[in-house]
């Protein structure tokens, strides 16, 4: 699949990490051939057992390629889906989704080290702008039928480590040094399941995944050079001007949750309870805010643009209230308010260069949002302004009908927010073919 984002493509390369066969050196006998063989019995049977994962994965994407090529005003026959059928203006590829996420309800198995201890590995925040981390490893260790106990069915590897309970177990200001004490968590982490299994070695952790919503992420990843370079990192802080690479790289939608799932069910007025053009209220941090409040704050009482709200004034009632919901980048390219948005049913409008939006590969945000230049936020009005009437509810409908993939469910449900992060780790495995001579 293909996707796109701010200031970056995301065509999804096809890659190849080729391991190549020990030569014999010399010519042994037969009793040694035999003493061989026996020896690497586990080996043959480990690589026997990879080929037909990688032979999975090869039908997935023929079944996969076959959907992309029915075009969108042709009749789609899929296995019957009772819960919901992809389709509309809202995907890249409405067929080609459907059919790549039944292939990985079908096939896809992740394998999940159990080495470690809380609070830095399998554990993370509950709470706050970090906390949809917390929430995939607590899912992905307790509550998927995709995880398999056995690594040789696996097609990925997860490490469950938690770089937001990391920095707040390890860093101290003005006594800690930079990532050091992180990163080297991290690098004694991957060094211990290296040797231990020999799946890392196997791919240079090509078929391994990290996730992580703190800002620290992309650099801490950098504590393994394969970890950056191969494995698939699912991060909030998608920037591609700082290394993020979607064509192996996923971006994670940053969700802030107060200790449980959010409450989205009632809060999207109609649009003509929406009086206000386009709100915003956030802490003026980063490079972009700055120019937003300096060309909109008290400006015009059409855009509500804010640093700090009034205590009498509710920042979800804004959101309900506008029909456009401004999203700049903070210090770091993510932000939470283009999922609140969503929430709110209003309109999210995107400030960020080099950001790669969540689940892009798939969702087509034309139909649901409109991105800014940084450039062009003097005339964010105007251009605002300009949407008609006709496109606005067009854009409000997508918001309505993609809002079931942001969603964050107490227990994963099919296509929720869990699921679509589940679907973005397997489209980049699809994206790796491994061979093993």
């Amino acid at each position: 699949m293909r996707g796109a984002s701010n200031g970056a493509s995301n065509n999804l390369k096809k890659t190849e990490f080729e391991i190549q066969p020990i030569e014999n050196k010399t010519s042994p006998t037969q009793t040694e051939v035999t003493r061989r063989t026996k020896r690497l019995e586990p080996h043959v049977m480990s690589r026997i057992k990879f080929e037909r994962v990688e032979s999975d994965l090869a039908r997935a994407r023929d079944d996969i390629r076959k959907a992309s090529k029915y075009n969108m005003n042709q009749s789609y026959i899929s296995e019957d889906d009772k819960d919901y059928v992809p389709s509309g203006l809202i995907y890249r590829n409405a067929h080609q989704f459907h059919r790549s996420y039944l292939e990985m309800e079908k096939r896809f198995k992740i394998h999940v080290y159990e080495e470690g201890e809380p609070p830095l590995l399998h554990h993370g925040p509950c709470r706050g702008i970090y906390s949809i981390e917390g929430k995939f490893i607590h899912d992905i260790e307790k509550r998927t039928p995709l995880r398999t106990r056995d690594p040789e069915r696996a097609h990925v590897h997860f490490l469950p480590f938690s770089i937001s309970n990391m920095v707040k177990y390890l860093f101290e200001p003005n006594k800690t040094r930079g990532y050091g004490p992180i990163k080297r968590v991290v690098e004694d982490y991957v060094g211990v399941v290296s040797r231990k299994y020999p799946y890392w070695n196997r791919t240079l952790g090509a078929d391994h995944f990290m996730l992580s919503c703190h800002d620290w992420g992309p650099e801490t990843s950098k504590a393994v050079p394969d970890l950056f370079n191969h494995s698939i990192r699912v991060l909030c802080n998608a920037n591609t001007s700082e290394g993020f690479n979607p064509s192996k790289d996923a971006s994670l939608p940053e969700i802030k949750l107060y200790g449980g799932p959010p409450d989205v069910i009632g809060r999207a007025l109609p649009p003509s309870s929406r009086p206000i053009l386009a709100f915003f209220a956030g802490h003026i941090d980063g490079p972009v805010r700055p120019i937003l409040l300096h060309h909109w704050k008290g400006k015009d009482g059409a855009m509500q643009v804010h640093d700090l709200l009034p205590n009498n004034i509710s920042y979800n009632d804004m959101m309900s209230k506008s029909k456009f919901c401004l999203c700049p980048s903070g210090y770091e390219v993510a932000s939470p308010r283009i999922v609140e948005a969503i929430y709110a049913g209003c309109v999210p409008v995107t400030m960020s260069d080099y950001y790669v939006l969540p689940f892009s590969d798939v969702l087509n945000y034309k139909a649901f949002s409109i991105d800014i230049p940084v450039a062009e936020i003097r005339n964010l009005k105007k251009v605002l302004m300009g949407v008609s009437q006709e496109e606005y509810l067009r854009l409000y409908e997508g918001v309505r009908e993609v809002k079931r993939h942001f969603v964050v469910n107490e227990m994963p449900k099919r296509f929720d927010v869990f699921h679509m992060i589940l679907h973005s780790i397997w489209l980049r495995r699809l994206n790796v073919r491994i061979r093993v001579d």
